[in-house]
């Protein structure tokens, strides 16, 4: 299990530095129109997010 998670983690890492690899000036726009919401939408756009990766996930793993 410990092995799974920490691949789960890796594969972030992964993502996370192709959006910044591949688009760097897209990811820039998208920080400073992030800059601009309130923190309750953040919070709110941040919690869709990790519900639509559970549910995703269960899916797959069911």
């Amino acid at each position: 299990m410990p092995k799974d998670f920490y691949a789960a983690i890796c594969l972030v890492f992964v993502l996370e530095g192709l959006v910044l690899f591949a688009a760097p000036q897209a990811w820039q726009n998208m920080v400073r129109q992030a800059l601009d919401l309130e923190p309750r939408t953040l919070r709110i756009i941040g919690g869709v997010a990790m519900a639509i990766g559970l549910v995703t996930l269960r899916l797959v793993f069911h």
